[in-house]
C-alpha cells in the first residue's frame, strides 16, 4: 500500500481483522491500520474530523447493525468520501453480492481464503495493486 496513507479494515470478526493485520504484517506492508467492526463504525470514523481519510478501505459485507452493502449505498453517494477506493474481502461467493458491490462503485471484490497462505497473497495482490495505482490526492 502507499506508505503514507492508512488502511481503514472494516471487519466484525475479531479473528479475520488479526488475519488482515498479521498479513500485512508479513508482507511489510507498514500503513497505519484501524479496524471498525460493522459499517455505522465505519461511517462515524470516517465522518469524524479527528480521523484522517483513509487511501483504502477493506470492506467485509457480512456484518451485524450495518453491512458492507448498506455503509457502500450510504458512502458511495457522498462527495466527500466516494473516491476512497474500497476492496471488498469477504467470504460470500454469492453473485447477487458482487454485482450490488461493483454496481456501487466498489475497485475491487476478493473472496477470503480459509488457508493463511492463500490469503497472504489476496493481500499481496492487493497491496501490488494500490502501490502501482495512480490515485487522486
Amino acid at each position: 500500500m502507499r506508505r503514507s496513507k492508512h488502511i481503514l479494515l472494516v471487519e466484525d470478526d475479531q479473528v479475520d481483522a488479526m488475519t488482515v493485520k498479521r498479513a500485512l504484517k508479513e508482507i511489510n506492508v507498514v500503513n497505519r491500520l484501524d479496524i471498525v467492526n460493522n459499517g455505522e463504525e465505519a461511517l462515524a470514523f470516517l465522518k469524524d474530523p479527528k480521523n484522517y481519510t483513509p487511501g483504502i478501505i477493506l470492506l467485509d459485507l457480512n456484518m451485524p447493525r450495518m453491512n458492507g452493502i448498506e455503509f457502500l449505498k450510504i458512502v458511495k453517494k457522498e462527495d466527500s468520501l466516494k473516491r476512497i477506493p474500497v476492496v471488498v474481502l469477504t467470504t460470500s461467493k454469492e453473485d447477487q453480492d458482487k454485482v450490488d458491490s461493483f454496481n456501487l462503485g466498489v475497485s475491487g471484490y476478493m473472496i477470503k481464503p480459509v488457508d493463511y497462505k492463500k490469503f497472504v497473497e489476496v493481500v499481496k495482490t492487493i497491496d501490488l495493486y494500490w502501490t502501482l495505482s495512480e490515485l487522486p490526492d
